[in-house]
């Protein structure tokens, strides 16, 4: 099981578990600290964000200019709602309905982004 937060497009933010996320299925369950298990439509989703920590730090923001050699081309991800993400891709091509991001920051508390396409306003490689 991975700890996850949920990015939902219209702002709602989950967390919990998840252990079935895969390309190409248009849902998953996401079981949350009460114990509540909840189906995430894939399509409502705008990222999924694995992290290291639930609590994480919301006003934390990630070091943009970080060199990772290893993880795929850099990319900024632009999100319809103007959140900017800066990583690092080897899956992104344009018409995929989403495609994973390795954050630039080595100290993030997110691993990796699971991005849905549709929620991104540009994508972009640095």
């Amino acid at each position: 099981m991975h700890q996850v937060v949920a990015h939902l497009t219209d702002g709602t933010l989950l967390k919990g578990t998840t252990g079935n996320i895969r390309p190409n299925v248009p849902d998953f369950h996401l079981r949350q600290p009460d114990g509540t298990t909840t189906t995430i439509q894939v399509g409502d989703l705008k990222a999924l964000f694995f992290v290291h920590d639930l609590d994480g730090d919301a006003e934390a923001r990630g070091r943009a200019d970080a060199d990772r050699n290893g993880l795929g081309r850099k990319i900024t991800v632009t999100f319809a709602d103007g959140e900017v993400m800066h990583g690092y891709t080897s899956g992104y091509a344009p018409g995929r309905p989403a495609f994973w991001v390795t954050p630039a920051d080595p100290e993030s508390n997110n691993d990796r982004v699971y991005v849905v396409s549709a929620a991104t306003e540009s994508v972009a490689f640095v």
